[in-house]
């Protein structure tokens, strides 16, 4: 970090002013400003190391001349960016009537920018009596406005024009034989060196798992959290993912990344956790918010000592408050004007649909204000639509601008693969961008975000390779983790030398990818799936910052196979231009114009029943003068699969761009061409797919 140089004793301040909120450096030097309704004292501490035991200076915040309404101000001269500072708010110490004001905390910003920890960090410390001074996290003072973004500008892709990569921002790069500079692995700037990789993949937009800062040591003893699903701010980026401990070094690496993914046409969503915060329940730490007005932040039990939990992670932000909506609000306004990210993705967002009392609402103003706020019109808005607490909204969540993960999609796509009875139906929906779910009131088509593996979960390979989790790594006694995986392996549980159980699990594996890639919707993929990667069959690998979790490149190299098979579909999905002279074959526009046309084994019969295990179907377009054929075969046995005749598949026939049964490269063609299939019939290999497609005169 850059040295602080020691403060002059005899620096001025000026009383400040309450608006912006957080620090804003000014020529003069920096003003401060802190909601807090119910302090009855402010102190603002300047520390000249991370890990000083004792602030540098202690500046007291007058009640009449440095605080106007609920806000708490101050301007101190010759402060610049790179200061560290935090707040000591003092009030009633009173759990059953909300309040947990503590003096002897030291409390980040809830507007910082940035954020410093030292090596002397620790969460206990937060937890017990005392003063934390020298081992809290500090917030740092700084000026967005010093970086030079060249002509960087949003990229808009459509929807329709997405393949989303969730990915960790560590875990992409953090292997050794990652190939990246040993500085750069694990880091924002690990990431920019991957980027022709992502490009070959053919992905237009990487979902990153949260890279607000949060607390590592959130996590059962020994442990480390890895995925930072436990923010401490909204506005800093997490320290731990820059090449060094500078903070300020920390937020330029972050938008040097975001620089370079959109000069490759990649756009960048951050997972974001507006639900609740790392403090956890009435036993957490005091971090921030708590220390600063308990009650306003946080969703209270009715006998105000304990707090609400709809998150499963101890407590509930208040979001539907004015004060906590303004300040989501302002946080995803910044990571939008000052850090160019493209979208969000909103986890547990059925918390936003809670009032202040945790109860359920319709018309949540946070979800109608986000959905409005001139900032984020041209940006993507994700929802995951439930939360723990029971509120599951899967195609009912907010107006038409909120895309969703669709849970059902996930499961619906896993259990008609694995073979389970009465997934037919449910198929049918999935593929055709699951009407049941969004067809109806007023809501459009084209809500969903298509997903069979995410974070939570299996990744690919292990839901073929395992019938149950193993999640004794977490130290919870294998109880955490869902138990509701539609998991099959294959015959044997683990790794296996047996060719046939892996041939197996090749195939189901490139069966779900296809699935994925080939419905109705926006897909996503989970950061090496495209390579087999394995968490040994932990489901919940949240504190496992190891080996365990990142992404393994030499499974990628070994599955190089399955990494073209992916880049394939992808490529077939947007389409490419093959010559001036040809059509553009394009799963999007087909999404657009085509209909669909169901059969079974026989053209136009489709068995809908709960023992089905097979279904195809053709889409027709107008315009593109296209017809394209899938079969889809769950079932443990062949099936010969009638085709439309052949005076109706054009002057060239049926040629053959997808068999998941064929080994690579046969599975999948590189070129719109195909090949040629002469016969009347197609017979579908047990377990798998095919894709024809022809061209009408």
């Amino acid at each position: 970090m850059t040295p602080i140089r020691p403060l002059d004793p005899v620096q001025g301040t000026d009383p400040g002013r309450p608006f912006p909120l957080g620090p804003t450096v000014c020529e003069k030097g920096t003003n401060f400003s802190l909601f807090s309704a119910n302090a009855t004292m402010v102190e603002l501490l300047l520390f000249n190391g991370v890990d000083d035991v004792a602030p540098s200076r202690t500046i007291k915040l007058d009640g009449e001349r440095n605080r106007t309404s609920h806000y708490w101000h101050m301007l101190v001269c010759g402060i610049t960016p790179g200061q560290l500072y935090g707040f000591r708010v003092h009030g009633p110490d009173d759990p059953a009537g909300g309040f947990r004001f503590d003096s002897q905390k030291v409390l980040l910003d809830p507007y910082g920018r940035s954020v410093a920890v030292g090596k002397n960090y620790s969460r206990a410390a937060g937890c017990a009596p005392g003063d934390t001074a020298a081992s809290c996290m500090k917030s740092v003072v700084v000026d967005p406005s010093r970086f030079d973004w060249e002509d960087d500008v949003p990229l808009n892709h459509s929807f329709r024009q997405t393949v989303i990569y969730e990915m960790h921002v560590a875990g992409f790069t953090r292997n050794a034989n990652s190939g990246v500079e040993e500085n750069k692995r694990g880091t924002f700037l690990g990431v920019v060196e991957k980027i022709p990789y992502l490009q070959q993949l053919g992905v237009t937009a990487v979902e990153l798992l949260p890279v607000f800062q949060f607390d590592p040591q959130d996590t059962p003893h020994g442990l480390e959290n890895y995925w930072g699903y436990d923010p401490v701010s909204f506005f800093a980026p997490h320290l731990a993912y820059g090449t060094d401990s500078d903070p300020l070094r920390c937020m330029d690496e972050f938008r040097t990344m975001v620089k370079a993914l959109h000069k490759a046409g990649i756009e960048v969503i951050l997972d974001v956790v507006y639900n609740h915060t790392s403090e956890g329940n009435e036993r957490g730490p005091t971090v921030c918010f708590r220390g600063i007005e308990n009650s306003t932040y946080y969703i209270l039990n009715h006998d105000k000592a304990r707090y609400a939990n709809f998150t499963g992670s101890g407590n509930t932000l208040k979001a539907n408050q004015s004060v906590v909506k303004r300040l989501i609000l302002d946080s995803l306004a910044y990571w939008v004007s000052e850090m160019h990210v493209d979208g969000f993705r909103f986890d547990l967002a059925s918390v936003f649909s809670r009032n202040e009392a945790g109860e359920p609402m319709v018309n949540a103003p946070i979800i109608w204000e986000i959905d409005s706020h001139p900032a984020l019109a041209g940006t993507k808005l994700i929802a995951e639509a439930w939360d723990e607490g029971g509120l599951y909204q899967v195609g009912s969540f907010g107006p038409d601008k909120w895309k969703e993960w669709n849970g059902q999609f996930r499961d619906d796509i896993r259990a008609f693969v694995k073979g389970e009875q009465g997934t037919v139906v449910k198929l049918r929906e999935r593929i055709t961008g699951s009407l049941d779910l969004y067809g109806v009131g007023d809501r459009p088509t084209g809500q969903s975000i298509n997903f069979v593996t995410c974070h939570d979960g299996f990744t690919v390979n292990d839901l073929v390779s395992y019938d149950s989790k193993h999640n004794e790594a977490n130290r919870e006694n294998n109880r955490d983790g869902t138990d509701a995986n539609h998991s099959w392996n294959c015959g044997t549980e683990g790794p296996s030398e047996d060719q046939a159980v892996s041939l197996l699990r090749s195939r189901q594996i490139k069966n779900l990818l296809a699935l994925t890639l080939l419905s109705a919707g926006t897909p996503m993929l989970l950061m090496g799936d495209e390579g087999r990667r394995t968490q040994g069959g932990n489901n919940n690998a949240y504190c496992q910052n190891s080996e365990t979790s990142w992404l393994d490149w030499s499974l990628n190299s070994h599955n190089e196979e399955l990494g073209r098979f992916v880049a394939c579909l992808v490529r077939l999905r947007f389409g490419s231009e093959v010559s001036s002279d040809r059509v553009r074959l394009s799963l999007e526009q087909y999404e657009v114009e085509a209909h669909y046309e169901w059969h079974g084994i026989e053209l136009g019969k489709p068995d809908w029943k709960d023992d089905s295990h097979a279904i195809a179907f053709t889409l027709h377009t107008g315009s593109l003068k296209r017809l394209l054929y899938v079969a889809v075969n769950a079932f443990w046995e062949p099936l010969s699969f009638a085709l439309p005749a052949s005076n109706a598949a054009g002057p060239l026939g049926w040629q053959r761009l997808v068999d998941t049964s064929l080994a690579s490269p046969n599975d999948i063609v590189e070129s719109e061409s195909g090949v040629v299939v002469t016969d009347a019939r197609y017979l579908v290999n047990s377990r798998s797919i095919v894709v024809l497609q022809t061209s009408l005169s």
